[in-house]
């Protein structure tokens, strides 16, 4: 398979689990006795289109194999959690600490895309896995915002897969891209400013980001 081919094979699965990840999202986790699942909205496009985006450029930026099915799974629970902090506001257990030991048994085991063979990839695995969810922790509390156990337990995995440089370069890049649409947003009168906000995307943006440019 030529490496366009394979490029758009990945990048036409990544649109499909965008779309099944969307579905997913509005029965699972179990929401309210008296909730109605919602039909395709502006959250079926992000989903298709980050799915499409993430899944095309890894198959453009792994060629082998092992990393990038490794990279595969990683990014499909990203984009699932994706769906449900777009959903519900969620980050399910379910998901995010069967992620911690995922990425933990990588970085121990020597087998991360991002850190595997880099000098001190161990050291920053662990240190970027203990920094993130202490910073986003420290920051909630001096700035009195709303953040939630699932983001801190998703900082956990995303640290110990990124490490500390991919991590702080991933968190500057999602941020950026994050408060342009928040500026948009706004502008269209879609949300105000007291409006809650979800952290989860950044993270997971972030995450994306890392993987893509690792």
């Amino acid at each position: 398979m030529s490496e366009e081919l394979a490029v758009a094979a990945f990048a036409l699965g990544g649109v499909v689990l965008g779309l099944v990840a969307d579905r997913l999202s509005v029965r699972w986790p179990a929401h309210e006795a008296d909730y109605r699942p919602r039909g395709f909205d502006w959250r079926t496009i992000v989903l298709a289109v980050a799915g499409g985006v993430v899944f095309g450029g890894l198959a453009a930026r792994w060629s082998d194999l092992p990393s990038l099915v490794i990279l595969s799974v990683y990014c499909a629970a990203l984009l699932v959690l994706l769906a449900t902090d777009l959903d519900q506001k969620l980050l399910p257990d379910w998901l995010t600490l069967p992620l911690i030991a995922y990425t933990g048994i990588l970085l121990v085991a020597g087998w991360s895309p991002l850190l595997a063979g880099k000098e001190l990839g161990l050291a920053s695995g662990i240190a970027a896995g203990i920094a993130a969810p202490l910073f986003l922790f420290l920051s909630d509390r001096l700035l009195r915002g709303d953040l939630g156990d699932g983001d801190l337990k998703l900082a956990v995995s995303i640290g110990l897969m990124s490490g500390l440089s991919l991590l702080i370069y991933g968190l500057l890049v999602a941020s950026i891209g994050f408060s342009a649409v928040l500026i948009v947003l706004m502008a269209m009168r879609r949300i105000g400013m007291r409006s809650a906000v979800p952290f989860g995307p950044v993270l997971i943006a972030a995450g994306f980001v890392a993987v893509l440019l690792g």
